[in-house]
């Protein structure tokens, strides 16, 4: 700590030092900068030591100096990329404006542009504005844990130093804007919904508690946006989607943040066979267009999302474990009812679920576990519902949506009734009472973006999708 105190000095006095020049050293604004990498493509055909005869603006963060008595030379950084700048100390201002330079400051650079007899593409700089002074000197590499650890508190000077990080930024803005035109294509709107709502519903989720002072009462951050995009099917809206930020309070872990992000896509006049397709059609499109393929990795291990997916029952999957497991579990998977399913739903998680790398349709839950869905035609114990597992971790869950409202009370009354649910709510009678006017048949969809992220980008941790994941006080 001491070594970077004398370093943040140090700039400081540099910083003093520019001052006395009368250099602006934060000025308000650089206009008519190009980017780097317009630069080095325009010029990338220049003959070794020829100029142009163009003048050029570009501006960066300096990361990397180099002095070579009465020419310095040195490399600003933007978003597009680096260039080399060569800068002539010809007179005493240069030299003094030079020896207040340090790896992390924001310059501005005007000049023309050159190739020196190495082949580079370098800014002959005429003139140079000051833009930002760094007080503090950049890390230089990242390891181990701690760092991880730091990376993520201050992931300001993770995205500085790691492009691949940023890289994985870029990607996400990508895949969401391919998720939107896609669904624009096919006809769908994108909505908003409340994120404070009177009551939470739509999952199974502790909620964050907030107050609103002049209507003095409890709100709640949304768990989940799906009764109100509901209620805009019975207001007659008919392909509807949210991509939405839900809040859940509960635990954090490699794949779980208390906030994340969501799509939710609700269809009227289907089933959630069609959302199915939907579901499909939709990644892979996401896939070609953003990355050109549909081979990718994940924890070691090859994906390919190559159509059509696979689709077991719930009670496939099960059968599909080990011998020697399923022998071990054998009364498990025979008990009956509730009690029996919830056994079941946890092996499935624990032994089912991370051995599902493929993209995999697992289908026919027991409708205890979708009170929102409507049951099979054939058999009512199960559910119309599917959920998508890629590289062993849920991306997706869908189900055909409920529509009548005696029953769907019914459902939410035993769901409220069951003392082994950890987070018991009201009903939403609203949302029932709308039902009540007729909301078409239906299925809905949701896939959860980060996850998707950290599927197509191959990161371990949903932290590394998020650009500001909730973290633990620093002790």
């Amino acid at each position: 700590m001491a070594n970077i105190d004398l370093l943040t000095a140090e700039r400081l006095k540099k910083l003093e030092s520019l001052k006395n020049l009368n250099i602006d050293t934060y000025p308000h604004a650089f206009p008519g900068k190009t980017p780097a990498k317009t630069i080095l493509d325009k010029y990338s055909s220049l003959a070794q030591n020829e100029e142009s005869k163009e003048t050029f603006k570009a501006a960066g963060r300096i990361v990397s100096f180099r002095s070579h008595g009465k020419t310095v030379f040195f490399n600003i950084k933007d978003e597009s990329g680096q260039i080399q700048v060569y800068l002539k100390l010809d007179t005493d201002n240069k030299k003094e404006f030079s020896k207040a330079l340090d790896i992390g400051d924001f310059i501005g650079i005007e000049g023309t542009i050159f190739k020196t007899h190495t082949g580079e593409i370098t800014i002959f700089a005429k003139e140079m504005t000051f833009l930002s002074k760094s007080l503090m000197p950049l890390p230089e590499k990242w390891h181990g844990l701690k760092d991880v650890e730091l990376r993520y508190r201050q992931r300001y000077l993770d995205l500085l130093v790691n492009d691949d990080v940023k890289k994985v930024f870029y990607y996400r803005s990508k895949i969401i804007k391919s998720i939107r035109d896609y669904l624009e294509k096919e006809g769908f709107l994108e909505v908003e919904t409340p994120m404070m709502q009177p009551l939470w519903g739509g999952a199974t989720a502790r909620p964050f508690i907030t107050h609103h002072n002049t209507l003095d009462m409890d709100l709640y951050l949304r768990v989940a946006p799906e009764l109100y995009l509901k209620r805009l099917l019975v207001g007659s809206f008919e392909k509807v989607y949210e991509i939405n930020r839900n809040f859940r309070n509960e635990g954090i872990s490699t794949r779980h943040n208390p906030e994340f992000t969501m799509i939710e896509i609700y269809q009227a006049y289907v089933n959630y066979k069609s959302v199915l397709e939907l579901c499909q059609n939709l990644i892979v499109n996401v896939a070609k267009e953003v990355f050109s393929s549909l081979d990718f990795e994940m924890y070691g291990k090859k994906i390919n999302l190559t159509p059509p997916w696979n689709i077991l029952t719930f009670e496939e999957a099960l059968k599909k474990i080990e011998p020697a497991v399923y022998e071990k579990h054998e009364k498990i998977f025979k008990a009956q009812g509730h009690a029996g399913n919830k056994l079941k739903n946890k092996i499935f998680e624990e032994l089912v679920e991370p051995s599902l790398i493929q993209p995999t349709f697992i289908t026919d839950y027991p409708i205890e576990f979708s009170p929102l869905s409507k049951t099979r035609d054939d058999n009512s114990a199960l559910a119309e519902r599917f959920e998508l597992f890629i590289g062993g971790q849920e991306l997706g869950n869908a189900y055909s949506e409920q529509n009548d409202p005696i029953e769907q009370r019914k459902k939410l009354e035993e769901q409220l009734n069951d003392k082994d649910d950890e987070t018991p709510q009201v009903i939403d009678e609203d949302f029932v009472h709308a039902l009540e006017y007729g909301m078409p048949p239906a299925a809905g969809l949701g896939i959860g973006i980060d996850r998707l992220v950290m599927t197509l980008c191959n990161c371990n941790s949903i932290r590394d999708v998020i650009l500001f994941p909730h973290m633990k006080k620093e002790l």
